[in-house]
């Protein structure tokens, strides 16, 4: 057994990449060392901005003889289909082959010996193939050659068993082979002279000697721990933030932490300004003091260390930052001699898309749509509601926004409180683009509700009537997000919302702009048929199972989400209990027999069934439970007692049982077996009235 050791240097990997091309690569390798039956004990890929490497332990140093069996034709068979086997099978006689017997019949079998090779002779076409099939989000060509990788590949390191492994990549054109090789390099400033390669062991260590520590997850430690101990030197704390943390792990070889001053005068702008400033183009960590407020300061990871002990770093950083910040602080100036409402008019100016027209057209949408919607949202005014929406898009027309796509509501905030509008309207306009994700906080106020869910409504509605469907993994305008908002806004502030009723009216507010499109009731259904599916997806996270959601959706027409959420969660709870389990495997027999003789037959039993002809005491037994129950279950799901509707859906088991075991269904009397179906289907019927049992699994 035997260690291999595989380092493609290249210049700097974008730090997003990293992680996934790391797992990439070792699991190309991996299948390749499986298909050509090559044991291994374990493998490992590791990555830093300059280099991907992979090692793998316990490798076999030649691959196990092997047999492989061919089919071939029954004995006798026609001379040409023995011919056409022996040719596929690289024979020339049957004596080659041995005959077996497969069931009743002799078969001809070939079975060819192949002998193992030595590893390091099928290692290089493998590692190439591997290399040439990394899956880069995006790639590039350098010079005249045809290969492609994320960056420049400057070496190929393969060493196995502790000796260089011969072999080469041809990268096209006039940049010719990349030749494997035993010499790598250390840090790109801090280290000079080649690193030469014996093992993985040696390999990381004089790595580490030269100012490159090769495992991100010790890269990210040692970052974290110094960005405590440097903030609490300063008396402060880090805020948090692990994408950051992350992102920073894979730009630094060799992690210094650095700690630089923020000028006061910046210190009166909005927070999330100086933390996106410094966060999304400088990389910067922001600090906080005791009581959770931004410090002063800032903490930074340089990729090197300095003679002067990093002050040239620091004060280089601060310079391009308090540039920025001057650029802000202009914007944020600029931007409050502007109320909110005077900027609306710029937004019929932007277009949002070219079928559904500008951004302002959109406003005036969202905005008659947050009115209509205030009906549905206890407290919630319709006057405040379509004021909110009039100016929740205010804020792209501003300076701040424009330099910072990130803070678009927030800002609009920090700019209604400025003017002394309404809080609720302030928030609201912070709150309307949100919930964003699984993780992002649903908003809860009445307004902000209201505003929040006519945005996605009006996204979702609009993209539909065109045309402009997710379709697999495409979904370039996010309405699964969009869909997913909804569905958390309705639920979690348990708003008997009739969604369908909404669809029309908000297409009805695009005023004549789809025409040609997809009708309302159209774009309706096809909403419907997607929230399905997006609530199934949403409920699975609480361990609710979609055939639960689909037999509730296929009662038809299922659009208040809180009302089928509450039928979801009876039918689940009965469904656990042995009645519940007990009838629905009746209702699979009755629905079976039903539809085996309608199949038989050609006729479908249909109306009710005849009392006079019941011959048995199940039957009569049966269809007057049938009947009591018929009656006490629209009544519970009248009133939306749906625990109740179980319950009186659950004491069918006795009688079903008993008509199951009592009765012969299949009667040799045509009127008879007529008459049991229909009371089969009047069965099916009955507990048909709280879900569609046919979609259940299991």
């Amino acid at each position: 057994m035997a260690e291999l050791l595989i380092e493609l240097l290249s210049e700097e990997i974008p730090a997003r990449m990293q992680a996934r091309a790391a797992a990439d690569f070792r699991k190309l390798v991996e299948d390749r060392l499986k298909e050509a039956h090559l044991a291994y004990e374990r493998a490992h890929a590791y990555v830093t901005p300059r280099r991907l490497a992979l090692v793998v332990d316990g490798l076999a140093e030649r691959q196990p003889d092997r047999s492989e069996e061919r089919k071939g034709p029954k004995v006798g068979s026609p001379e040409k289909a023995t011919e056409g086997f022996l040719r596929a099978a690289g024979l020339t006689s049957l004596n080659q082959c041995e005959q077996r017997a497969v069931g009743k019949a002799d078969f001809w079998f070939a079975v060819s010996k192949i002998e193992g090779q030595a590893t390091a002779a099928v290692l290089p076409g493998m590692i190439t193939e591997a290399i040439r099939a990394l899956p880069w989000p995006k790639s590039m060509r350098w010079a005249d050659g045809a290969f492609r990788y994320v960056r420049p590949l400057q070496r190929i390191n393969v060493v196995f068993g502790g000796e260089p492994l011969a072999g080469s990549l041809d990268l096209g054109g006039g940049l010719g082979e990349r030749t494997f090789g035993d010499e790598t390099e250390g840090h790109r400033f801090m280290a000079r002279g080649p690193i030469r390669i014996k093992n993985f062991a040696q390999y990381k260590a004089d790595l580490f000697a030269h100012n490159v520590i090769l495992d991100p997850a010790e890269r990210k430690a040692k970052i974290a721990a110094d960005l405590e101990a440097a903030a609490k030197a300063e008396g402060l704390t880090v805020r948090p933030d692990p994408g950051l943390l992350d992102e920073v792990t894979g730009l630094v070889e060799w992690p210094v932490l650095l700690v630089g001053t923020i000028d006061t005068a910046f210190m009166e702008l909005p927070p999330e300004v100086l933390t996106t400033s410094m966060r999304e183009h400088q990389k910067y960590f922001a600090l906080e003091t005791a009581d959770a407020k931004l410090a002063p300061r800032f903490a930074l990871v340089a990729n090197r260390e300095t003679a002067d002990g990093g002050k040239a770093v620091i004060a280089g950083n601060e310079r391009v930052l308090r540039a920025r910040l001057s650029d802000a602080k202009f914007f944020w100036d600029q931007d409050r001699r502007h109320t909110l409402a005077s900027r609306v008019p710029a937004l019929d100016n932007v277009v949002f898309h070219a079928k559904l027209g500008s951004l302002g057209a959109r406003v005036r949408r969202i905005t008659a749509l947050s009115g209509f919607l205030a009906y549905y949202i206890p407290d919630c005014t319709s006057e405040t509601a379509r004021e909110a929406a009039h100016l929740a898009k205010a804020d792209l027309s501003s300076g701040m926004v424009g330099e910072f796509p990130e803070l678009q509501g927030l800002m609009g905030r920090y700019y209604a409180e400025g003017e002394g509008l309404n809080p609720a309207i302030a928030h609201a306009i912070a709150e309307h683009y949100s919930p964003q994700g699984p993780s992002d906080a649903c908003p809860t106020a009445p307004i902000s509700v209201a505003v929040a869910l006519a945005e996605k409504i009006d996204t979702l509605v609009g993209f539909f009537a065109i045309d402009e469907k997710p379709t697999g993994s495409r979904d370039p305008f996010a309405l699964r997000r969009a869909a997913l908002g909804v569905i958390r806004l309705v639920l979690e502030n348990k708003l008997r919302l009739p969604l369908y009723s909404v669809f029309l009216n908000a297409h009805e507010y695009y005023s004549g702009q789809l025409a040609g499109e997809s009708s309302a009731d159209e774009t309706g259904t096809a909403l419907l048929d997607f929230f399905a599916d997006r609530l199934k997806v949403h409920l699975r996270e609480d361990g609710v199972k979609h055939d639960r959601v689909a037999a509730v959706f296929g009662l038809g027409q299922q659009d208040d989400l809180v009302k089928l959420m509450a039928q979801v969660a009876a039918l689940s709870a009965f469904l656990e209990t042995d009645d519940g389990a007990n009838l629905l495997t009746a209702y699979r027999r009755a629905a079976n027999i039903v539809a085996a003789e309608q199949k038989k037959d050609g006729a479908k039993q249909i109306g009710a069934p005849d009392p006079k002809l019941f011959a048995e005491t199940a039957e009569t037994a049966l269809a007057e439970a049938l009947s009591a129950a018929a009656s006490t279950m629209k009544s519970a799901l009248a009133s939306e007692d749906f625990n109740a509707a179980m319950g009186h859906l659950a004491t069918q088991r006795g009688p079903t049982d008993a008509f199951f075991e009592q009765v012969t269904v299949n009667a040799d009397d045509a009127n008879l077996r007529a008459n049991r179906l229909k009371l089969l289907g009047q069965m099916t019927a009955t507990m048909s009235q709280v879900a569609d049992f046919s979609v259940i699994e299991g």
